[in-house]
């Protein structure tokens, strides 16, 4: 059933106070000195700072008094469960790796999702200070241009596509092998701009991201955006791709159809 006017907009306005008060902390350490990061893993790199956890600390804040009985699900904090039937899909920071380089392609991806997927989401880029937002019957930027509503770029064949992806290893060797036979056929590829890229799918500027290996707080969100600009993401199968894992995002059905049945050849 569809939720309520009222309620939509109070879903809409708080994700915005949560995307400017996550502004506030991830601008107040990046690219300041000494700034260093944990590391959450020991097979790899993968970071966490004092960012991160005092953004999601300040969001998980405003959330516990401005919408305490929804459920909120974070990178840093984890689960906390809700009775609304409403859930809180957070990454304070995706892409600390370009966010400790001093590079401005990280964002904070907030979304507010039932039991079918994402309803609402944004993505805000503090340092360029552009804020795409998707759901609701809303697809558009806010930033330095000015305000513009969002369209995924219309269908062009895989030969004349721009793809995207943060690792240029993808994910396993198979992931890797299946993402090389589509970058033999796309007309340019470019690395290592996080959730920026999946942006610029819904502004329509790109035509196709692929990665693997993501959680669910990395996709949420850039579903939410992408969706209303008119594009799609799945799986690499077609599937739902809520809880991340192999993810192919899309400006329209047709580069869709093509870049799948590449990567599944």
């Amino acid at each position: 059933m569809p939720l309520p006017e009222a309620e939509r907009r109070a879903l809409i306005a708080t994700a915005h106070a949560l995307a400017d008060a996550a502004r506030e902390e991830t601008l107040a350490h990046f690219r300041s000195e000494g700034l260093a990061a944990d590391n959450k893993v020991t097979t790899h790199f993968d970071p966490v700072t004092v960012a991160d956890r005092a953004a999601e600390e300040r969001i998980r804040a405003i959330l516990a008094e401005r919408r305490p009985d929804d459920a909120v699900l974070g990178e840093e904090f984890g689960p906390r469960p809700g009775t609304s039937g409403l859930t809180w899909v957070i990454d304070p920071i995706d892409g600390t790796r370009s966010y400790l380089a001093g590079t401005p392609t990280w964002g904070v991806l907030i979304s507010v999702a039932d039991a079918t997927g994402p309803l609402f989401g944004l993505i805000d880029q503090p340092f360029i200070g552009e804020r795409f937002a998707g759901g609701f019957g809303t697809a558009e930027v806010t930033g330095p241009t000015g305000h513009r509503p969002l369209r995924a770029r219309p269908p062009r064949p895989l030969s004349e596509a721009i793809l995207f992806t943060t690792f240029p290893e993808v994910g396993t060797a198979e992931d890797g092998a299946a993402f090389n036979r589509v970058k033999a056929k796309a007309r340019l590829t470019r690395y290592g701009i996080d959730c920026y890229a999946y942006a610029l799918i819904a502004a329509g500027q790109i035509d196709l991201v692929i990665e693997a290996g993501l959680q669910t707080y990395d996709i949420q969100a850039p579903i939410a955006v992408i969706e209303a600009a008119g594009g799609l993401v799945t799986d690499w199968q077609g599937r739902p791709a809520l809880a991340g894992g192999r993810v192919l995002a899309a400006a329209n059905r047709q580069i869709h159809a093509e870049a799948m049945a590449v990567l599944n050849g």
